[in-house]
């Protein structure tokens, strides 16, 4: 495909700043159109891209000016606008997770194989330095053969900052399903598909207060489990124990640490693109820091659907989202029911990033043909 790749953006929420930070003015893609349920916050973005227009979410969907729907709605309206898209004949690319429920992930991939087009899917921090150079270690042998891991992620809950953090704690959000797929996707390219999960849960608030913005002080209900916890069975027998919390305040627990037989890898934090990543050899004296070796330098949001339009790359993708949503909702699932949940999905561990610099999501890489 010549020329630009045409983007509707659906979803003008927080996060939608930060995608349209790297691709606005992007000489690969092209944002032709914006929409929100605030038609008035919708004419504001789409004043400040050139070229782009504010319509309503149906127009754009149906727009001949938009070749790949952007989805940063909130997650309960993510297989909806998915679906919606797809019946249009667009590729999509939304935020994690795939969808609020496994069997609306499902249907949505179902869909875009009938109709022949694409699916992506967020997060792509995965695709940076931090997580890639772990992963490059990894698969070099560095730890040896990987025998366990744990992965923490623990905060006080999203209300404090968010102006409205309602959705956190509705179905498809909580602590799991909000900042899980960061860990797990992690996990995955790092030990590979997961088999089977244990999972125990709870929520000992059934209320939260609103601590910035126009709503602070008001109280909102909790309606999901704010603290899970859990095993991974990867397929190649590692084991995983994955703490998500909205329930503490803080914790010293490194977010992911991989255990070989010849050593310990500290991953940093999956919700960014950069960060250390340590090692501590067997019978060394201690951690040493590893060189950047693989994944997207400088890297932001929106790298990921920019790797989705290139030739070989679409590391985010669909098959991996639904692995990713069912390891998650199994890990719930166990803890309801009180047993092992094996899954019934698995994904291929999408190619690893090369180093890559900022040239990439600056746009001097083609997308191509999606």
């Amino acid at each position: 495909m010549g020329g630009a790749h045409r983007v509707g953006v659906v979803g003008l929420g927080v996060i939608s700043g930060a995608y349209l930070d790297t691709l606005a003015g992007h000489p690969a893609v092209c944002v032709t159109a914006v929409a929100d349920l605030d038609a008035g916050r919708a004419a504001a973005v789409a004043g400040r891209l050139p070229g782009a227009r504010a319509l309503p979410v149906g127009q754009l969907l149906s727009s001949p000016q938009v070749d790949t729907v952007l989805n940063l709605t909130t997650p309960g309206a993510h297989a909806g606008i998915a679906l919606a898209a797809i019946r249009e004949g667009k590729h999509v690319y939304g935020e994690k997770p795939l969808a609020a429920e496994l069997d609306e992930a499902r249907a949505v991939l179902a869909a875009a194989a009938q109709e022949g087009v694409r699916v992506g899917c967020a997060p792509d921090t995965v695709l940076g330095t931090g997580v890639q150079t772990a992963r490059a270690a990894v698969e070099a042998g560095s730890i040896g053969r990987p025998l366990s891991a744990s992965a923490v992620m623990v905060t006080p809950g999203h209300e404090r900052w968010h102006p409205h953090p309602d959705f956190y704690y509705t179905a498809g959000g909580g602590p799991l399903l909000d900042m899980g797929p960061y860990y797990v996707t992690s996990l995955v390219h790092l030990l590979g598909p997961v088999r089977a999960v244990i999972g125990a849960a709870g929520r000992l608030r059934t209320e939260r207060v609103i601590g910035s913005g126009p709503r602070a002080g008001e109280r909102i209900p909790v309606e999901v489990d704010s603290h899970v916890s859990g095993v991974l069975e990867h397929a190649g027998g590692a084991l995983t124990t994955l703490t998500t919390s909205f329930d503490g305040v803080a914790t010293t627990a490194a977010p992911i640490e991989v255990h070989g037989e010849e050593g310990t890898l500290a991953v940093p934090d999956p919700n960014r693109f950069d960060g250390a990543v340590r090692l501590h050899p067997l019978g060394g004296t201690g951690w040493h820091t590893l060189p950047v070796s693989a994944g997207y330098e400088d890297g932001a949001r929106g790298v990921g659907l920019l790797d989705f339009l290139t030739p070989g790359g679409r590391r985010a993708g669909g098959e991996l989202a639904l692995h990713v949503l069912e390891i998650m909702t199994a890990l719930l699932r166990s803890s309801a029911e009180g047993r092992r949940v094996e899954l019934t999905t698995s994904a291929r561990v999408p190619a690893p990033v090369p180093l890559t610099g900022a040239r990439f999501w600056r746009g001097r890489a083609s997308p191509g043909a999606v």
